[in-house]
């Protein structure tokens, strides 16, 4: 039996990462390709048992799991963000969801004919939209910030507040249906709401003063925060069923929006740990369907989702965003953004199981209807989300911009050569004399301390995706590729050679402490100045059928310096030590090129740009 269950949890795993690896690969969904593994190890093959292979445990490690990513989801949330559209997301919680349970439920009952009290129950547990679905897809789409922001708000906090109704139909049903409905169901949504707001502000306290008093060790901070995420949420459940949701929601929005104690480190391990939780939840959750469930995929469960799509979230949308900022358009698109996720799966199951239990033999229905929502949602929804927010115009294009840190003579002019082929280009420093240079020249700027804990809040890095950092300062220059690498990744954080000599070979190791290497290892800092004030200058060159990348490195040899390469798709790439570009005939080099070089090129296109005459030192 031990056996049995280290293959299956070794097998879920398996499947999970694989999906989601899968997913990255092919652009799709990743909610979608989960399902279909769970599927085929589930009901399809029978390879995988979930109710065999974790037994009791299985219901409370999917609370736990959904907790523990509602959490994450409320570190997402920003009240920066909620000052510009919480007009709107106040409406969507309220107006759209009453007008979501309401057309919901009654097309549950007329469509589906699951009865009035399931009806009711279905219809609360559409509600949720869903983080798990959401984030990944407005990754994927990079919609406007006002639609994106509006979407992701809504999907987060509608979560704790479908389950929070899926609760109150659960208790008026099993308390003998609406016929003797009394006010203990406002007395339920009181108590989850106070349970709930309570309980999530004590465990932001406990995190806020534990960190900002240095009372854990670096090494402990990421298991005391997930200790008090799921002791809270426990707690806060045992006292009010499904109040954990709203509390762990609360909790992870107040730490977010704190402005004392660092949390970085936490929202990391927290992503990281999500992939895994949605992996294996998707992978369990889709296993544990049943073969006979292929029967409700039908005609009614057709129609129902045309209405639900079609009908209900736009008519919800309509009313919720009547006298709202947001255009035709950014409407348009959050009205075409409801997948349901984990949330709608767990509620479904636990709730199903409690019904059967109680003698509501129809309740069985309740699980695979929501996966047919569920696995509709995500594939339309998923597959078309992209090309819709392109078609309404909503949809940011991908960023090619540069975001330069340091603002001295030779960074501007490498900011106006990037500039002229149409990239936005951001230079920060935090020398005032460099920036009204810089300013003055026309270039977009950032006054301040890069590594400050407010610089991230304040720039703007709308449309940039990579960094180049380029002061005198070694640690600066490292630092600086730290904090940018968990905004765009470490293959687009680059930075200088340092001052003191070093091998390619250490070069390259040191790409974990920093950046990768710019140009090359001789050129640092004052190699470049020392080589413009010798009279080089930015040139830019292009590469054609007939004077190719070797022609340039023959004809200039050490008497240039590539640069940067950019391509004929409108990209453009640094010149870096561990993989350099290959430029090809319709790209376009700009490099550092000596003033003594032959000048002359088989191409009329060739342009050059000057130093100023005092350059750094």
């Amino acid at each position: 039996m031990s056996e049995y269950i280290a293959v299956g949890l070794a097998s879920v795993l398996a499947l999970g990462i694989s999906a989601q690896w899968l997913a990255w690969k092919t652009k799709l969904p990743a909610i979608l390709l989960l399902l279909g593994f769970g599927i085929i190890a589930g009901p399809v093959t029978g390879l995988l048992d979930p109710d065999k292979l974790m037994g009791d445990l299985l219901s409370p490690f999917v609370s736990i799991s959904v907790a523990i990513i509602l959490f994450e989801g409320g570190l997402s949330l920003k009240m920066s963000e909620f000052r510009k559209i919480g007009g709107t997301v106040i409406k969507l919680i309220t107006i759209g969801v009453i007008v979501t349970w309401t057309l919901a439920s009654l097309a549950a009952l007329y469509i589906l004919d699951l009865g009035l009290e399931l009806s009711v129950l279905f219809g609360a547990i559409l509600i949720v939209t869903g983080p798990t679905v959401i984030v990944p897809l407005l990754r994927q789409v990079r919609p406007t910030e006002t639609a994106g922001s509006v979407v992701k708000w809504e999907g987060i906090v509608n979560d704790p507040i479908g389950a929070m109704m899926a609760v109150l139909v659960f208790e008026v049903i099993i308390s003998g249906g609406f016929s003797n409905m009394d006010g203990h169901a406002g007395l339920v949504i009181i108590q989850t709401l106070a349970y709930g707001t309570f309980f999530g502000a004590i465990g932001a306290g406990i995190m806020y003063f534990t960190l900002k008093k240095h009372w854990i060790p670096d090494y402990l901070q990421n298991p005391v925060t997930l200790m008090v995420v799921v002791g809270v949420f426990v707690i806060s459940n045992h006292l009010q069923h499904e109040s954990g949701l709203l509390t762990v929601t609360v909790m992870g929005i107040i730490l977010a929006n704190q402005k004392s104690a660092r949390i970085k480190h936490i929202i990391e391990f927290k992503e990281n740990l999500q992939v895994l939780l949605i992996s294996a939840l998707f992978i369990l959750l889709a296993s544990r369907l049943e073969v006979s469930a292929l029967e409700f995929f039908n005609w009614g469960a057709a129609l129902f989702l045309v209405v639900l799509i079609l009908v209900i979230r736009p008519a919800a949308i309509f009313f919720s965003t009547l006298g709202s900022n947001l255009n035709w358009r950014e409407k348009a698109f959050v009205a075409w953004m409801a997948p349901r996720g984990i949330v709608a799966a767990a509620i479904s199951a636990v709730f199903a199981l409690r019904l059967e239990q109680e003698g509501y033999a129809d309740a069985e229905q309740l699980v695979p209807y929501t996966f047919i929502v569920i696995i509709a949602t995500v594939t339309i929804y998923g597959l078309s989300a992209s090309p819709v927010a392109k078609l309404l115009g909503v949809a940011k294009a991908a960023p090619k911009g540069v975001v330069i840190v340091g603002a001295h003579n030779w960074a501007r002019m490498i900011a106006h050569a990037i500039k002229e082929f149409g990239f936005k280009v951001l230079v920060a420093d935090s020398n005032w004399e460099n920036i009204t240079k810089a300013r003055k020249s026309g270039l977009d700027t950032y006054y301040g301390n890069i590594l400050s804990e407010y610089a991230m809040d304040e720039i703007d890095l709308d449309g940039i995706g990579k960094s180049l950092a380029l002061t005198p300062n070694d640690e600066v220059n490292s630092l600086t590729a730290i904090q940018f690498a968990e905004i765009f990744g470490n293959s687009s954080v680059f930075q200088l050679p340092p001052l003191s000599t070093a091998s390619k070979k250490e070069l390259e190791s040191n790409d974990s402490l920093g950046g990768r290497t710019l140009f090359s290892k001789e050129m640092n800092f004052d190699k470049i100045s020392e080589f413009l004030r010798s009279g080089a200058g930015i040139r830019k060159t292009p590469i054609t059928p007939e004077f190719s990348f070797e022609n340039y490195e023959k004809k200039y040899g050490d008497k240039a310096l590539p640069l940067f390469v950019v391509s004929s798709s409108n990209t453009i790439e640094p010149f870096s030590l561990d993989n350099p570009p290959s430029p090809q005939a319709g790209d376009t080099i700009i490099g550092l090129v000596s003033e003594d070089a032959d000048s002359k090129n088989p191409s009329d296109n060739e342009t050059d740009q000057k130093p100023d005459p005092n350059l750094p030192h």
